[in-house]
């Protein structure tokens, strides 16, 4: 796979280039003139006058808004490559006469045409790309050549070639390829557009019509997957998602920090992005429950208890509704009206929907009276009636309406009514764990957890139904409760869902076991599941020392291997424990004299000593989430923030204490390799306290 690099001749024209025999400059002319075209495109897009051709000032608005982000779209990211990757067809693509003339396309991350509407870039997501991500010397997919391009501060400086078609040249690992997933990274998570493999693009192409989730170890790319299935979604399916929406669902705020430039990148600005506490946010989050109570409110057994709870208000009719309309009135008798209520019951609609429903068959009823007297009443006299207020009383009296909040107050904090709504549910003992010991007079005064919100969306979707979107991306789904997958469930019940996680990364008490139980809670059963297991991010030795923990916190996974040529920087030292923040310090310095970013991973309890060494040795550290808008290098990040996040160099402080900081051993091991799969570089752990056992001693 040859492989050509030049540093010193400045882009050209395309004439220029045309006499020009060098092959890098005529790639240099066409990213110049490709350029000046997206250029030109958004010039266009800024001139576009719509004064006339909207009816009225709303219509006139929308379309603002949609050249605005086309506008935005088209913008010319400077260290951001226009394009990195040539295909050489052997026939023109569709082509089917032998011997057609074949074309060449030059692959990036949005499409870009001349003044003529040539295509000068196509975009990554296009059929005629797919190639670039899957054709071998096996299966060629009809090209002649692929290649790939190397760029230094967004200029073009070398060039990869792979004649796929030649027996002669052997099947080689692309060097491009391998320093791009091993390109330092400082601040956001960037795009993996260039580098995607085989297995990931075949996820990242899958139809919308169904939902994939993606077990995925450490570095293997699964969230970059995630986001630019996102990405190609909307370019094949652009229309529908506009009508139904996307959203993507991250862990935390860091996190979404984290990711929040990698859809733009690709041009794709409407995407909104939230965590689960988002979604629910019902009432305000001002408290907090014990393991034990929140495992309780986060088991799927909660649904029926608050099914239960809410159509507990149903009360069967005690009189006859009787409706006057001028001189004559009109009787439905209770037990008619009993009926009703329970074929409505039976129906098991939502009880908003059913409520909504009760005035109008109760209505129907007083027409069908009227008809057998010789009236001819319409669908006007129907919806009078429904409104008359002796039907209002009766549905007032029989089906009273439900606050989801004050529902769920009401559960937790009398006992008695939980039992009730419980039985044969629950336990004693789970009821007791899940019941306030002082009940808030209030929903305002509640102090709510992230659980009660989770119970409160739940009684408002069985009272309204929830808006469903057509796809949503949820990452880090390992650590979601029952409860929270039913919470994510609604906001795709029509639509598809793209799942990511690892069932080793699993930290919260209530963390799923299998994908097949956790996508049976989100409404997908049987959805496709794939298991990503080829490591591009993780150094090789760094995830194989990690993976010892492998048999302790997940025994039926695969463990995962490594492309990565470059062993890392990976180094476990023992320190006296009067020595450890002084080590940890150092250590962060010799990390710092290297390109790249910084992870300092400590537990909770070990931040404010931490911080207080970094800030006596004068050196600056940021929180996570503030890497985007600073130039410091280091972030003092706790264990308990680190999944999902990831730094060229990682310094682990004391994994002893990150373990005892959870709740049993089982999570806090899953918490220890979490963060001993951050780096992407090299890894440094220093520890005073005894390690795990399966972790011994040294990195040998």
């Amino acid at each position: 796979m040859p492989s050509h690099a030049h540093d010193q001749a400045p882009a050209r024209t395309q004439q220029q280039a045309t006499d020009q025999p060098d092959p890098l400059e005529r790639e240099r002319a066409h990213l110049a003139d490709s350029r000046a075209a997206l250029r030109a495109m958004r010039r266009d897009a800024e001139a576009l006058n719509i004064a006339d051709v909207t009816a009225n000032w709303v219509n006139a608005e929308v379309l603002q808004g949609e050249v605005d982000a086309r506008i935005k779209a088209l913008a010319d990211l400077a260290h951001t490559p226009l394009f990195f990757g040539r295909l050489d067809y052997r026939h023109a693509p569709g082509a089917d006469a032998e011997g057609a003339e074949g074309e060449n396309f030059y692959i990036g991350r949005r499409h870009v045409h001349d003044a003529d509407g040539d295509p000068m870039v196509i975009d990554w997501r296009a059929p005629v790309s797919q190639p670039f991500y899957r054709a071998s010397k096996k299966d060629p997919m009809d090209l002649e050549l692929r290649r790939r391009f190397g760029y230094t501060g967004g200029r073009l400086t070398a060039y990869e070639d792979e004649h796929l078609t030649d027996p002669a040249e052997a099947e080689q690992h692309s060097k491009l390829l391998q320093s791009e997933i091993e390109r330092p990274r400082v601040g956001p998570m960037r795009d993996i557009v260039a580098t995607i493999q085989p297995e990931q693009d075949e996820i990242v192409r899958a139809g919308i019509g169904g939902t994939v989730c993606v077990q995925g170890a450490p570095g293997t790319g699964k969230t970059a997957v995630g986001l630019h299935r996102v990405a190609y979604l909307l370019y094949a399916h652009r229309e529908r998602l506009a009508r139904s929406g996307t959203l993507v669902i991250g862990p935390n705020s860091s996190f979404l920090h984290y990711i929040e430039q990698v859809l733009p990148a690709l041009g794709e600005l409407e995407v909104k992005q939230a965590t689960v506490d988002d979604l629910v946010a019902h009432v305000e989050v001002r408290g907090t429950d014990d393991a034990v109570a929140a495992t309780v409110k986060g088991d799927a057994r909660l649904a029926e208890v608050l099914r239960r709870a809410v159509r507990s208000h149903v009360r069967m009719p005690s009189e006859a509704c009787v409706v006057v309309r001028g001189s004559r009135r009109w009787r439905v008798p209770a037990y008619e009206i009993e009926e009703i209520v329970e074929e409505l019951l039976r129906r098991d609609i939502r009880y908003g929907a059913a409520r909504e429903a009760l005035p109008q068959r109760i209505a129907h009823a007083v027409l069908v009276r009227m008809e057998q007297a010789g009236e001819a009443p319409d669908d006007r006299v129907q919806d009078t009636v429904a409104r008359n207020a002796a039907v209002k009383a009766v549905v007032k009296e029989v089906w009273p309406p439900v606050d989801p909040a004050r529902l769920v107050l009401r559960l937790l904090g009398d006992a008695e009514f939980l039992a009730g709504q419980a039985a044969g549910i629950l336990t004693p003992e789970e009821q007791k764990a899940i019941l306030w010991a002082k009940p808030p007079r209030s929903v305002k005064s509640a102090k709510w957890s992230a659980a009660d919100a989770v119970l409160i969306d739940e009684a408002a979707d069985l009272v309204s139904r929830t808006h469903s979107l057509g796809h949503v991306v949820l990452d880090e789904a390992q650590d979601l409760s029952p409860m929270q997958y039913r919470a994510v469930g609604r906001r795709c019940s029509t639509g598809s869902a793209t799942i990511l996680g690892d069932i080793a990364q699993g930290t919260t008490p209530w963390s799923t076991d299998t994908w097949e139980e956790a996508l049976a809670h989100l409404g997908k059963p049987g959805a496709r599941i794939e298991e990503l297991t080829l490591g591009f991010r993780v150094p090789r030795e760094v995830i194989g020392y990690a993976s010892r923990l492998l048999p302790a916190i997940a025994p039926e996974l695969t463990e995962a291997t490594s492309i990565r040529e470059s062993a890392g920087d990976f180094a476990v030292r023992p320190v006296e424990a009067a020595e450890l923040d002084d080590a940890v310090v150092a250590a962060c310095r010799e990390a710092l004299a290297k390109e790249g970013s910084i992870g300092l991973i400590a537990a909770e309890a070990r931040l404010p000593a931490l911080r207080a060494a970094l800030d006596a040795a004068g050196l600056a550290v940021l929180a996570p989430g503030e890497e985007t808008s600073a130039e410091a290098r280091l972030t003092l990040v706790p264990a308990t923030l680190a999944k999902g996040l990831e730094y060229d160099y990682v310094v682990l402080d004391e994994p002893a204490a990150i373990i005892d900081g959870e709740p049993d051993e089982r999570t806090g091991l899953r918490r220890l390799y979490v963060c001993l799969t951050r780096p992407v570089s090299g890894l440094t752990v220093l520890h005073a306290a005894a390690l795990p056992e399966r972790l011994g001693t040294s990195a040998g």
